[in-house]
């Protein structure tokens, strides 16, 4: 019977998310809320959710997009993305070694925040073996990073007047997760959300080189390195749009269901962050973030403006 409260309001927000009556930012700070008053019941299942849900999600905004734009966008962002993860990884390092950290949780938090948050930590933390509180740690610090990007950057924007394309480019390479990424893009704009999540989805092949790197770095052999193949049927959507395979009324409904699911991995992105989990992981953890974080923000805005 405790749990009966918990149930009706988280499947309330869902319903909420899934009809569209709450947007990106709400869904978020819904979520952190029903963590905070219920400690999530949910958290689990709530996790596996969010891998999928994204990728399903992101599949799905390919049928709204077209070959041509995209390798454009691809090209504007390819030199900032480069340079970004390089200096980001460099700094990241340096810093670790610098405040005496572990090492690994050091590593896989810089990853995270200079390729794709989440996915990017999921993907190298089997490469350099670390262990499951490592990983814990990592993620909940990403993803409260996250969550706050995704508050505060569309009024940054606005603010500092960036275009459509400013702001998507700006997205893509500064916020670390491709949940909040989307989320961030799809309130500025249409034309921002498109090019957030083509020079994301790109950076994401990241993990790949870096995984590598990753491997030589720590002395680990053998170890699989995980590929993010959802990017291909993404490019398929892609092409499927672009040829009209599909008529313009079932791809506008994929996209729009699309949406709402993104609205909805929110809601469980924030549902999973927990007050007890980040104070357990100490000072240096938050501070290497924060300060990794704000490299590439004001780095990335820097180059896009100038």
């Amino acid at each position: 019977m405790k749990k009966m409260p918990a149930i009706l309001t988280y499947s309330l927000i869902v319903f909420a998310a899934l009809f569209g009556v709450i947007n990106s930012p709400t869904a978020l700070v819904f979520g952190f809320a029903f963590s905070i008053c219920f400690k999530n019941p949910f958290k689990l299942y709530s996790h596996k959710a969010i891998n999928y849900l994204l990728k399903v999600s992101v599949i799905g905004l390919g049928f709204g997009m077209f070959i041509k734009e995209t390798l454009e966008t691809g090209k504007a962002g390819f030199s900032l993305t480069f340079f970004s993860i390089i200096l980001t990884i460099s700094l990241g390092l340096l810093l670790s070694k610098t405040m005496k950290m572990d090492l690994k949780l050091g590593h896989l938090i810089t990853s995270g925040t200079s390729i794709c948050g989440g996915s990017a930590i999921a993907a190298i933390s089997p490469v350099i073996k670390a262990n499951g509180k490592t990983i814990s740690i990592a993620l909940g610090i990403v993803f409260l990073l996250n969550s706050i990007a995704l508050l505060i950057f569309p009024s940054i924007g606005h603010l500092l007047h960036l275009s459509q394309e400013q702001f998507g480019l700006w997205c893509a390479i500064a916020i670390h997760d491709t949940s909040s990424v989307v989320g961030a893009a799809m309130g500025y704009g249409e034309e921002a959300l498109k090019i957030a999540t083509t020079v994301k989805l790109s950076r994401t092949l990241w993990i790949i080189p870096v995984s590598i790197f990753s491997m030589f770095l720590f002395k680990t052999k053998g170890e699989k390195i995980k590929i993010p193949y959802f990017i291909m049927l993404f490019i398929i959507a892609i092409i499927i749009n672009s040829y009209h395979v599909l008529p313009t009324s079932i791809t506008s409904v994929l996209v729009s269901g699309s949406k709402r699911l993104l609205v909805l991995t929110l809601f469980l992105v924030g549902s999973t962050i927990s007050i007890t989990d980040l104070k357990a992981t100490g000072v240096k953890p938050i501070v290497l973030a924060l300060i990794l974080w704000v490299f590439i923000s004001v780095f990335s805005l820097l180059y896009i403006i100038h």
